[in-house]
């Protein structure tokens, strides 16, 4: 593959960013430890390569290139306007908080700066308001949160809710003093002067280097709803940090959703209205009680016969749609929602929550109506079930055409980068799905020894992975190998399903050696706790499933064994799934080799990545699948991974963990 830094001629921009990063450079005399990297050059040559040429650039870099100081640099070193999105909120917060203006400072750049989130992440003073005068809250807990959230407003500048110590994401009083599209009064509220959401668009487009997300990229463009999609045309250049993460989450915005629990706030909000502002001319209370019996109705018959889930199951559209009770509920819903309509139709110059109620009642019954005919060959369809709430989905299969139409809107530059786009030069894997194959593709590995500061053993007499017995081989053996560690291990498993086994195994079979190790798991505590209780005490072992595969970042020795309980191929059940399989087949290709392997390939270099995420780290990976020994894709996946010494069996792993708890004491 030809290498882009190598093959770009030199030009001021590059040569200016090469000085920047250099051992005597700006940012050497600027951060203490700064140390130039080859690697780190040539991703950011690469960078301001496509950033003087209006080019499109590709590029995986691995553990510690350092890429977010490659593309920041030559970034800022342009002037030129541009859109930078990363994977999460937490990640937006550390470019515009921590990053950029260290950045700033070290090259003495004026840059203005602004940091844009959705909705939900603003605090709304008119609905702060309604929340103020509710009667009822879900408990005790939501009122002390809302006082909180109180005490705060007046002081803060941003509205950002990130701004308050300890909030939880999923706190259920988010809902209740956030806005959202379909609530929106807009230039109708009577706090839009002093509107944070607004405040943040108008800081947004003064700006110089502007900060999203994906969600709200995506969101944006097909709602045109936050200013990303008036914000894009303006900008020279697009930058997508943590850029495997694009297709799904562009996958599920681009498709309709219509959920229960988007029902049910919108009877809650009918019925605070209503008692609020024409209270006794309507029965609002049987409206609203109306759509959300409905809402549970419809979750009900798309649940069918499961019960007490613990997390979210896809089903196919075909396992519910054309039964009497799914096509009855989406009648049931239509009809209320129709009714709503009718109600509102003589109060909508009353107050201008009822013209957005309105309007919110027709859009979820064209949904209802759209989900009850039948559908499109090029999308697909299935039914999200969760312990709460149901979602119906319609979606494509990649996001090929999205970003195809924004590439030739208009000449910019465009840079996608991540740790793991693929496991071939090509980075097929993410280039096909997103309209790429034209882009200048760069691949930098990790200026880490892995060679001599990890080790990788697949364990050759577990059982297979499908057998029932297998989770409690894998629990038993992590406990025995963080016996020899004395903890700083993560389990990290494919399924949801498989943690509650795994983890009792765990602390089953450290009973039986006599070794007090701390079992955390997901799912028993938020995110954010669970590691904090991982690093605070030694001897702990963390059980997690999809969300700690990525995005976790414990460097040194608070972590030196990861186990994986099995190669995370696509769950083959999955309509999506199912759909790009079919697809693959009518275009002659080989879907377990094009999509199954490939897929896994990427998911189990995540995984991996959680081992070494310093230069001095030292660590083991396990995976406990003997396929990976056994199968002929299994070279394939050894290859995708750092280049580790292989260990052949459990006592050799565990002569290597008892050193590295050695020079831990």
């Amino acid at each position: 593959m030809t290498d882009v830094a190598a093959s770009a001629p030199v030009d001021e921009l590059a040569l200016a960013t090469q000085q920047a990063l250099g051992a005597g450079g700006a940012l050497a005399a600027h951060e203490a430890g700064f140390v130039e990297r080859e690697v780190q050059q040539a991703l950011a040559h690469a960078v301001a390569h496509a950033l003087q040429t209006q080019g499109t650039l590709v590029a995986e870099a691995g553990t510690g290139v350092g890429k977010t100081f490659a593309y920041l640099v030559p970034l800022l070193l342009s002037q030129r306007r541009a859109l930078v999105s990363t994977a999460t909120k937490s990640l937006q917060d550390q470019l515009f908080l921590r990053d950029l203006p260290r950045l700033c400072d070290a090259l003495k750049m004026p840059t203005r700066l602004a940091l844009l989130k959705g909705r939900s992440s603003y605090l709304c003073l008119h609905r702060l308001q309604q929340a103020r005068s509710a009667q009822t809250f879900p408990d005790r807990f939501t009122l002390r949160a809302l006082a909180r959230i109180e005490q705060w407003a007046p002081a803060t500048q941003s509205g950002d809710l990130a701004e308050i110590e300890g909030l939880d994401d999923r706190s259920p009083v988010i809902p209740l003093v956030t806005s959202t599209r379909d609530n929106c009064l807009g230039s109708d509220c009577p706090e839009h002067r002093a509107c944070h959401v607004m405040k943040a668009r108008r800081e947004a487009v003064a700006a110089d280097v502007v900060v999203v997300n994906h969600h709200l990229f995506f969101a944006d463009l097909v709602l045109r709803e936050s200013g990303v999609a008036e914000l894009l045309p303006t900008v020279d250049a697009a930058v997508f940090d943590e850029a495997h993460q694009l297709i799904e989450t562009g996958v599920q915005f681009l498709g309709l959703q219509l959920t229960s629990g988007q029902l049910i706030d919108f009877a809650r909000d009918l019925l605070g209205a209503g008692m609020s502002q024409a209270r006794g001319l309507r029965p609002w209370s049987e409206l609203a009680a109306g759509c959300e019996t409905a809402a549970r109705d419809l979750r009900l018959a798309g649940a069918g016969p499961l019960r007490d889930l613990r997390g979210v199951i896809k089903l196919r559209w075909d396992e519910r749609a054309g039964r009497p009770e799914f096509d009855a509920a989406l009648q049931r819903l239509s009809q209320r929602l129709d009714d709503v309509v009718e109600a509102l139709t003589d109060l909508l110059p009353a107050a201008p929550d009822f013209a957005r109620l309105s309007e919110r009642a027709r859009s979820l019954g064209v949904l209802a109506t759209q989900f009850a005919q039948a559908a499109d060959d090029e999308r697909v369809r299935w039914i999200d079930v969760g312990p709460r709430e149901l979602r119906l989905v319609d979606s494509p299969l990649d996001i090929r055409a999205l970003l195809g139409e924004q590439r030739g809107a208009a000449a910019r530059s465009w840079i996608f980068t991540s740790a793991t786009l693929g496991d071939d030069d090509g980075l097929s894997w993410f280039c096909e799905a997103a309209a790429l194959e034209d882009a200048d593709k760069l691949r930098v590995g990790s200026p880490f020894d892995y060679e001599g500061h990890a080790r990788l053993w697949v364990p050759p007499d577990l059982p297979r992975p499908n057998d029932a017995s297998h989770p409690a081989a894998v629990g038993a053996l992590a406990a025995r190998l963080a016996a020899s560690l004395n903890g700083r291990t993560f389990v990290l498993t494919t399924t949801l399903r498989a943690l509650a086994p795994i983890a009792q195994a765990l602390r089953d079979e450290a009973t039986r050696l006599d070794q007090p190790l701390q079992v955390l798991v997901q799912g028993s505590e938020p995110r954010r706790t669970l590691l904090q209780r991982f690093l605070a005490r030694p001897g702990s072992v963390l059980v997690g499933s999809q969300s700690f595969w990525e995005g976790i970042d414990v460097p040194g020795d608070a972590l030196q064994c990861v186990v994986i309980d099995k190669l995370p191929f696509p769950p083959p059940n999955d309509p999506l799934v199912q759909a790009r399989v079919r697809r693959l087949q009518a275009r002659g290709r080989d879907p377990f080799n094009d999509y199954f392997v490939a897929e896994a390939a990427v998911s189990l270099k995540q995984g991996a990545g959680r081992l070494i995420r310093h230069e001095d780290d030292r660590g083991l990976l396990v995976v406990c699948d003997v396929r990976m020994r056994t199968m002929n894709y299994g070279r394939r996946l050894r290859r995708a991974l750092p280049p580790m010494g292989v260990l052949d069996d459990e006592a050799s792993a565990i002569a290597w963990l008892s050193a590295l708890a050695l020079d831990h004491r």
